[in-house]
């Protein structure tokens, strides 16, 4: 059970990262100035939520990782047991993690509609941290730092790419009324973005299982096939976004809303599925990689 609600905190964690990075990422860059004070009005109570659940996640990790190495439910509220993590390689990381969170729900709290920019570095910095965890620090020296670089490039790829999609959903209400203009300005920049965040998503993705599988994947275990379901969520998202993008938009102005309809269920299955794709990282992150 405890490692049950360590996956489910580790999801949430991720998801909530998510968000503030996509908000803060539609904020400080991709919208134009007419349209930046709407979406930072609109984004402003959802980051309020996010970056209060990032914050308190993270502070749940540290002390189920306590329960984790110690011996249960009993030592995930014992102090001393939270130092002796605090004593680890992923306690030093994870205090920064939860310093950073703290930090970033001040910003969102204190001025949300001046802090877009502020936000996104701390988001950024954020995943930049969590690439010194887990299965990317498994490795010391050059080796090590390398695997760490091109995870956390993985991440910010990843965080770009999914954390848009909620944005991009409400720019594509906006396409129908008076803020269609920079509405559509807004999507069409974010779409050229998210070509180099997909093709990112993917090369870092290569690269990381063959640093930490090698050239031998472990089809017949857990570990590999839950990999391979991951692998073929992504596969389905590239389409759904090859689709939107080179089907759909070009017939937005000859259907009389039928292409605009389609594409926002399709959006929205690609959030599903990008949903999966975090909860099945969550899960097998936890797992030994044979």
């Amino acid at each position: 059970m405890l490692a049950l609600l360590y996956i489910c905190l580790r999801f949430v964690h991720f998801g909530a990262l998510m968000v503030i990075f996509g908000n803060a990422l539609y904020c400080a860059w991709l919208t134009p100035f007419g349209l930046k004070r709407l979406m930072t009005r609109r984004f402003a109570p959802q980051q309020k939520v996010v970056v209060l659940v990032s914050l308190f996640s993270a502070v749940a990790l540290l002390m189920l990782q306590g329960g984790l190495m110690g011996e249960g439910w009993r030592d995930v509220i014992r102090p001393d047991i939270w130092l002796a993590v605090l004593s680890t390689q992923f306690g030093s990381v994870w205090l920064w993690q939860i310093l950073v969170a703290l930090l970033t729900a001040c910003a969102a709290w204190i001025a949300p509609e001046r802090n877009a920019r502020l936000l996104l570095v701390l988001a950024t910095g954020q995943f930049l941290l969590m690439a010194g965890v887990g299965h990317a620090a498994m490795r010391e020296g050059i080796p090590g730092t390398l695997q760490r670089v091109n995870h956390a490039v993985h991440l910010l790829c990843a965080a770009t790419w999914i954390g848009g999609l909620l944005p991009l959903l409400f720019c594509m209400r906006l396409a129908k009324g008076r803020w269609s203009t920079p509405a559509i300005y807004t999507m069409m920049r974010f779409s050229r973005v998210g070509h180099y965040a997909v093709a990112g998503v993917i090369a870092t993705g290569i690269i990381n299982t063959l640093l930490i599988l090698g050239v031998n994947w472990p089809w017949r275990t857990e570990y590999g096939q839950l990999l391979l379901f991951k692998c073929a969520l992504v596969a389905m998202m590239v389409v759904i976004a090859l689709v939107n993008r080179y089907f759909l938009v070009p017939r937005f102005h000859r259907e009389n809303g039928r292409a605009q309809h389609i594409f926002i269920w399709m959006t929205k299955a690609e959030v599903v599925s990008g949903a999966l794709v975090l909860a099945t990282v969550s899960l097998f992150a936890t797992w030994e990689p044979f």
